[in-house]
């Protein structure tokens, strides 16, 4: 099992809501989405009707007194003994008619949703800012990677500042490793909504693809200190990380609305608030890199985005997020000189020096079982390399021994290389510069 020692933040939970008014939603759309939930999901105990609207079983009992007062719910005058001799509660005439009529209006039921105002404190409570990484973390999240002794120390203040981050340099040395690097240093645990509300509409934010959901924690009876509980309409999670490359538009990064549900969902950069969001291939997308970037300079500055409902109303959501752009462009090729100021750290990821590329073809040859050879090592570098200049790249180690593996399980002898074998895996690294006659 891997031990490393990870990120330290202090994440406080968000409390469970202790009453209707604690709820700080419209009375209507709370009635209504517990009345869906029980037509739809056929629920009638109120620890069955707590446990799908996510809410404790006093206030859903308040939820369910306030529906039967309007004649909506009504007790089924039984006691179940499988549920703790619980009251069962049934849809009336009138119930059924008004979950159908809400259900027209939005398909949404389920967990109760979050008003944007509740979730912007809990943001504050789980800030990607409050993180501390130490060296030896960074260190031990990126100790499969060989990187340049200065690199670790641009990135520390970086990553611990969560500001934005670009990364440039030539390809294959490594951009996209060093942002998953960063990643897995982040260890702590944060509060993801199901939903959050905002002006009677609801956007879905829980993405299992993008989330991954932290192991449940039991309570030791025997122990001194209980767990905390906190408000399930949130799901404990691990610091998200979002990754895109050249399929980004700018159009995902606005709200999607679904006309049949009508509902929304979150945009990536929402999603991964409190984590990661990794804009790699940066130049390859449909968008111009400056026109991208542009759509980020006001989150990047001021830690909050503008999303915009169906109706065109604005609002402002909370940004928190460590964006890394990742290119194989000079910045000033890609961006003016505004935009530069608005990326907050530039880290050039340079190929290896001989030495470490050395170093990083040794692991790789251990790690794929294949044997060194001298005079194989000693042919790449005095004839090969010359003829590109000696520019190496992190990915050519894994390359060439990937392809000298493939010549060997062909040829049906044991794994091994020499300089014909480098010759050969060679010539599959690069395009002969010429001209076909068509």
């Amino acid at each position: 099992m891997n031990m490393q020692p990870q990120a330290t933040s202090r994440v406080t939970p968000p409390p469970p809501p202790s009453s209707i008014e604690d709820m700080r939603l419209p009375l209507p759309m709370m009635r209504d989405i517990l009345l869906k939930t029980m037509f739809r999901k056929n629920v009638s105990m109120v620890s069955e009707v707590s446990e799908a609207i996510c809410l404790p079983r006093q206030v859903t009992q308040e939820l369910i007194d306030m529906a039967r007062d309007q004649r909506l719910l009504e007790a089924t005058g039984t006691l179940n003994a499988n549920n703790g001799n619980e009251m069962g509660y049934q849809l009336t005439d009138a119930g059924k008619a008004r979950a159908l009529d809400a259900l027209s209006q939005s398909e949404y039921f389920g967990a109760m949703p979050v008003p944007l105002a509740v979730y912007r404190e809990q943001v504050k409570r789980q800030s990607i800012r409050n993180i501390m990484i130490s060296r030896q973390q960074l260190t031990d999240a990126m100790g499969h990677l060989v990187l340049p002794p200065d690199l670790l120390s641009n990135l520390g203040p970086a990553v611990s500042s969560g500001r934005s981050i670009l990364m440039y340099g030539p390809p294959g040395n490594g951009k996209s490793s060093i942002s998953n690097g960063i990643r897995d240093a982040m260890g702590d645990k944060i509060y993801i909504p199901r939903a959050v509300e905002y002006s009677g509409q609801v956007i879905t934010v829980y993405d299992p693809i993008v989330h991954s959901k932290a192991e449940v924690e039991i309570d030791d009876p025997n122990s001194l200190r209980r767990r905390r509980t906190f408000d399930t309409r949130y799901v404990r999670c691990d610091r998200p990380t979002v990754i895109t490359g050249g399929e980004l538009t700018l159009d995902m990064l606005d709200l999607v609305y679904n006309p049949t549900a009508r509902t929304y969902q979150a945009p990536l950069q929402f999603k991964s608030s409190g984590g990661i969001f990794i804009v790699d291939d940066l130049g390859r997308q449909s968008e111009p890199p400056q026109k991208l970037v542009n759509r980020w300079i006001v989150p990047l500055e001021e830690g909050k985005d503008i999303l915009a409902l169906q109706s065109g109303e604005k609002f402002e959501v909370p940004f928190d997020t460590l964006v890394i752009f990742s290119t194989n462009y000079h910045p000033n090729e890609i961006f003016d000189q505004a935009a530069l100021r608005r990326i907050f750290f530039k880290i050039k990821i340079d190929g290896p020096s001989q030495e470490n590329f050395l170093k990083i073809f040794a692991l790789v040859a251990r790690k794929k079982e294949m044997p060194l050879d001298e005079s194989a090592l000693i042919h790449l570098l005095q004839n090969k390399y010359p003829t590109i200049n000696n520019v190496y790249a992190n990915y050519q180690p894994v390359f060439l021994i990937d392809q000298m593996i493939a010549i060997c399980e062909f040829e049906g002898i044991p794994y091994q290389m020499s300089p014909e074998l480098i010759d050969r895996a060679w010539a599959n690294m690069f395009v002969k510069d010429e001209k076909i006659v068509k």
